[in-house]
């Protein structure tokens, strides 16, 4: 069944400029979809469209009216004295208004009720029960628990958080709505990479259609089923994940190529012969007309047009020579906000060349670490570093002290070089024409890190510092940097969330958590392994002393005979519970018999939860 239908979709946002021209697709119920393509190709703006939230201009739009869709790009206004917690219950919003007419009418019928005030109530009741009123806490947690928002954070006004706790609260609200149709923007944006994680096996797991936005390809590689990429406001089709789509890509791009490069040397060839002909029939009419037979020929032949090689930035980093065996070292290194300790006693020690990943869940404290090695935060320790070594350092939020300048007086006035090195350097990282002559202030997050690039791949460094480098960027932005970064023979130190660009680089990983850092000297795929056979053995390890404590003899046949029991007692309740249901609608006409018997089955289920969960804790 098809869930989305496009067909010719033409959106402009300048009369004789489409940013989306022709566009067809169509999507089907379960699948998804990664939507893939430069920044500014019309993505977001595709997605605002299948929502409603913004008008096109030609086309067909079908959207399966059985099916709710929701989109996660804009986040919606809500009162400022609203909670993270009245965000995520406004997901339940029918559900909340049905429980508070049935508390308005059970007062109102306290001294009896109406038939007519009955079948209102009972249809209340099944509208609660139906939209998942009663499970409706335990979902909360569950989502919550996912995406990483704490009890504390729950409590706080939305309006104080950050753009990104505000993303991250958002997706949650959205994913409890129970929509038939996800539209995800940027969605692993903002979220650390055990909630990513989360999120991928949420996605693999649902029953709806999903079409996804992402810069992550290997968030890609783990959900998409197929890729549509945007080119030229057009659509193109691959039927496979991220790691098909690049593939499959290169495939078309040299069978294009090759066919163009067949036709060419065959329209030369002949070029040539008709030429000779003509000249050998100037005084034979019969070699002339065969010559423009075959120039007729070779217009008639089909033109396969050329492919185009997407333009790349070229730059490499300036490498400053280094001396020594040790770029730093740090003895006793401590950090901490009043009662809060991030880090202490840290002891590590880097050599030239290391690549180092720094990970852990947000606000853990490694842009903190990162400011501390860098001199920009106070902390208690040593550190020392080689007497060769100069870092360069590029932050998560990239500042800029002159905002208001350009571009092109940006690196004149900053880097001291001449106008003619300043165009042929911005040139160089896709500033051309008159977007050097744009005010920094009006670049978006991705153009601002790439002028901060600019500005650093200049200076002469041996120890390169990245805070979520990847970040803002778009596919082809990030694959650039990666070459650069895999040119650059000095120490590299970083913090990311991409996991791609962390299997790529990482030979060392330093896990921050519990106010510690962890020394992993090996890659992501080898630190992963070690990670889950940790979580694996650890219910093992708690459980040995508890059951020789308790059950020094006998524990294990101890064991079966409760699991046995409760087996027993769980299928008794779950029969006692199904035996309300004929009960309740027996009694649907009699309001205090209907409120006992619901009271009843209600707490029936509380206890079949329980024992489910003595049965869940006697199996492990």
């Amino acid at each position: 069944m098809v869930d989305i239908q496009v067909k010719n979709l033409t959106k402009f946002f300048t009369i004789g400029e489409n940013l989306l021209e022709g566009l067809s697709f169509e999507t089907q119920e379960g699948e998804c979809v990664a939507i893939l393509g430069r920044n500014g190709c019309g993505k977001t703006t595709l997605f605002k469209i299948l929502s409603g939230e913004m008008d096109y201009d030609d086309g067909e739009i079908f959207i399966n009216p059985n099916k709710k869709i929701g989109l996660i790009s804009q986040i919606p206004r809500f009162p400022w004295s609203y909670t993270v917690e009245d965000v995520l219950r406004t997901a339940f919003s029918a559900v909340t208004a049905a429980k508070r007419k049935m508390e308005e009418m059970e007062r109102a019928m306290a001294n009896g009720a109406t038939d007519e005030q009955l079948r209102e109530y009972d249809g209340l009741v099944n509208r609660f029960q139906s939209g998942g009123g009663y499970e409706m806490d335990v979902e909360i947690d569950k989502i919550c628990n996912g995406l990483g928002i704490s009890p504390a954070q729950r409590a706080q006004e939305f309006d104080s958080l950050s753009g990104g706790e505000k993303t991250r609260v958002n997706l949650a609200r959205l994913l409890l709505e129970k929509t038939d149709i996800l539209l995800l923007d940027e969605p692993t944006n903002h979220l650390d990479l055990n909630s990513v994680e989360w999120l991928e096996g949420y996605i693999n797991a649902f029953k709806g259609t999903v079409l996804v936005i992402s810069h992550d390809r290997y968030f890609i590689d783990r959900v998409a089923q197929r890729v549509i990429e945007i080119t030229d406001g057009h659509a193109e089709f691959y039927s496979g994940n991220y790691s098909f789509y690049m593939d499959e890509k290169q495939a078309r791009f040299d069978l294009q190529m090759k066919q163009y490069e067949q036709e060419q040397a065959k329209l030369k060839q002949l070029g040539y012969t008709v030429e000779r002909m003509k000249g050998w029939g100037i005084n034979n009419r019969t070699l002339y007309r065969r010559a423009m037979s075959i120039q007729h020929r070779m217009e008639r032949i089909r033109k396969t047009e050329k492919p185009k090689m997407e333009k790349t930035m070229k730059a490499s980093f300036g490498e400053k020579d280094f001396s020594g065996d040790v770029v730093f070292k740090t003895k006793n290194m401590t950090k901490a906000f009043g009662q809060r300790t991030l880090f202490s006693d840290v002891e590590l020690h880097v050599e030239g060349g290391e690549r180092i990943a720094i990970l852990g869940d947000n606000g853990t404290g490694k842009t903190t670490f990162l400011k501390c090695l860098l001199g920009e935060e106070d902390f208690q320790g040593k550190l020392q570093y080689g007497p060769t070594v100069k870092a360069g350092y590029l932050p998560q939020v990239v500042h800029f002290d002159h905002p208001e300048r350009t571009l092109y007086d940006t690196m004149l006035y900053e880097k001291n070089c001449t106008p003619q090195t300043a165009r042929d350097r911005l040139g160089q990282f896709m500033f051309s024409g008159e977007d050097v002559f744009k005010q920094v202030k009006n670049l978006s997050g991705g153009e601002q890190s790439r002028l901060r690039l600019c500005m650093l791949m200049d200076e002469k460094i041996n120890l390169l510092v990245l805070d979520e480098p990847t970040n803002h960027l778009d596919i082809a932005s990030r694959e650039w940097v990666e070459a650069a970064i895999e040119e650059f023979e000095g120490a590299l130190l970083f913090v990311s969330h991409d996991r791609y660009f962390i299997e790529k680089f990482a030979e060392r990983i330093w896990l921050l958590e519990d106010g510690r850092i962890r020394d992993f000297r090996c890659g992501y795929a080898k630190f992963r392994s070690v990670l889950e056979h940790e979580a694996a053995c650890k219910p093992v390890i708690a459980a040995a002393p508890k059951e020789k404590k308790e059950k020094p003899k006998g524990g294990t046949k101890e064991q079966e005979k409760l699991i046995r029991k409760l087996e027993r007692e769980i299928e008794k309740q779950e029969q006692l519970v199904a035996s309300y249901d004929p009960k309740i609608e027996a009694a649907s006409a009699d309001y205090q018999e209907l409120t006992r018997l619901l009271a009843e089955k209600e707490e029936a289920e509380m206890l079949l939860l329980e024992l489910m969960e003595q049965w869940e804790a006697a199996q492990m």
